[in-house]
């Protein structure tokens, strides 16, 4: 039996890059991928967080690279690719998990969707959608063969984007960031077909959309000083059915099962991990 879920969820001698690696949600799948057998290069802006998150990995027994780039900035990302392939020699899986919102492209208060500012929306938008493009095309390439020093083969690979519920449910405040989201949504779907008809099917493209999880940027939106619900908290809490915000952990065996052998006939889906707040009409 152990042999057997190992030939379908291992991963073993993949290598893996986690963009948004410092981050609460990606770095809890960066460290839940190392312990399914992969080696896993860390992705954020921030130097000193991504080799934190690598430093753990490594004392775990795993392998890990802290790889600082801004995934809007493509010479960054190049650069980063070149280091992960001189150290490990190819790349299997990506995972797009950078992403987020801001203040500005929300409409709460005295902001109106009328005076919602331009470049605040824009700030969301090119964070979320392009945050997933550039990375997707700068490390699929190395995916798909296509870099001047790869040698042919066949082309394959797992890209997950992590998309959101406001992409599928309106939701109040976040126009900015939910308009993103849908588009990876799409995108993800957009992808999956191009790259399995143009590249072969090894080349797979998918994405979770996580429910409501406590990150940096929405603790004071959903939880009070003293930990109890606000507001907003309550509302969300109404509207899943499980009851509860989701772990980090929670998204891990989702992401191993579309990363893993198991899943290798699963392309162009996005895969909510919710508690069933997708599911639930609030009555």
């Amino acid at each position: 039996m152990t042999e057997y879920l190992a030939s379908l969820f291992g991963l073993d001698g993949q290598v893996a890059l986690v963009t948004g690696g410092t981050g609460v949600l990606g770095g809890a799948m960066a460290r839940g991928l190392a312990r399914a057998g992969a080696r896993v290069a860390i992705m954020g802006r921030r130097r000193e967080q991504a080799e934190a998150v690598a430093t753990e990995i490594r004392g775990a027994g795993g392998e890990a690279l802290a790889l600082p780039a801004d995934v809007l900035q493509k010479g960054e990302l190049e650069a980063a690719r070149d280091i992960l392939l001189r150290r490990w020699g190819h790349v299997d899986i990506l995972v797009n998990a950078a992403g987020g919102n801001m203040p500005g492209a929300t409409v709460v208060g005295e902001n109106t969707i009328f005076n919602l500012g331009e470049d605040a929306f824009r700030q969301v938008f090119d964070l979320n959608l392009l945050g997933t493009l550039l990375p997707s095309q700068v490390f699929g390439a190395a995916m798909a063969g296509l870099l001047p020093d790869q040698q042919g083969g066949t082309a394959r690979g797992c890209i997950v984007n992590i998309s959101s519920m406001a992409a599928q449910r309106a939701m109040t405040r976040v126009v900015g960031y939910a308009a993103a989201k849908a588009a990876v949504d799409n995108f993800t779907r957009w992808m999956a077909v191009e790259l399995a008809r143009t590249y072969g099917g090894q080349l797979r493209v998918n994405a979770i959309a996580p429910g409501f999880f406590i990150g940096e940027q929405n603790r004071r939106l959903l939880l009070k000083e003293d930990e109890s619900l606000t507001a907003r908290g309550q509302t969300v809490i109404g509207h899943t059915p499980a009851g509860q915000f989701g772990d980090p952990a929670d998204l891990v065996s989702t992401l191993i099962w579309l990363c893993s052998p198991g899943a290798r006939f699963v392309t162009g889906v996005v895969v909510p991990v919710d508690g069933g707040f997708s599911a639930f009409s609030g009555v």
